[in-house]
């Protein structure tokens, strides 16, 4: 049997920000963010079973599955690290991660008007990533989950900018919801990916 992926928990402190409703985040993290878990599920176990003889480039079962799988993987880990770092006091980042975000990007400004930016620019996510290859930090733009993944990349500050993250407060409104989201901004737990990766 295919080993089930478990929902993370959400904390109680995403469920009281300032300029991110209640609302609107259980409909994020309870309809968007526990389909994708339990559409992963779903795939991995149609894996087991799975003609292997039908693979083909063009289409097949195993091709679908295969896409999808990583689609609804990222979809749940993207997830998993946006709601995480949330629920904070927000301000400017410290510790650890200021200290390598002046490094790489100069000043805290530079790198918050960069990441704001990305994420007016994008569709997806804007993340704020560890490159194991010339060990720095790079923010990455994504139009969906599995498209602009840059292997090698430790995921350290996340942020969704699709509609359903700020539609019920802002409706098309996205800057706004830019804004809110950096006011709640838990760097405490960006800083303890940091320990985790070793960086």
């Amino acid at each position: 049997m295919a080993e089930q992926r478990p929902y993370r928990d959400l904390k109680e402190s995403c469920l009281t920000m300032e300029g991110i409703s209640k609302e609107e985040i259980e409909q994020h993290y309870g309809i968007l963010y526990k389909g994708y878990v339990n559409k992963l599920n779903e795939i991995r176990s149609k894996m087991e079973t799975v003609d292997l003889s039908t693979a083909n480039q063009s289409y097949s079962e195993l091709r679908g599955l295969k896409t999808e799988e990583t689609f609804c993987l990222n979809g749940s880990k993207l997830h998993e690290w946006y709601f995480d770092n949330l629920g904070g006091k927000g301000g400017e980042a410290y510790g650890r991660i200021r200290e390598l975000i002046e490094r790489d990007f100069g000043s805290y400004q530079k790198f918050e008007a960069e990441f704001k930016a990305t994420g007016l620019a994008v569709r997806g996510w804007v993340v704020l990533a560890y490159d194991l290859d010339d060990e720095k930090l790079h923010i990455y733009g994504q139009d969906a989950h599995n498209v602009g993944v840059p292997w090698g990349a430790y995921p350290l500050f996340v942020l969704d900018v699709y509609e359903h993250s700020y539609g019920i407060d802002y409706g098309v409104k996205r800057a706004p919801y830019i804004e809110a989201f950096m006011k709640n901004v838990d760097w405490d737990e960006v800083n303890k990916r940091l320990e985790k990766y070793h960086i």
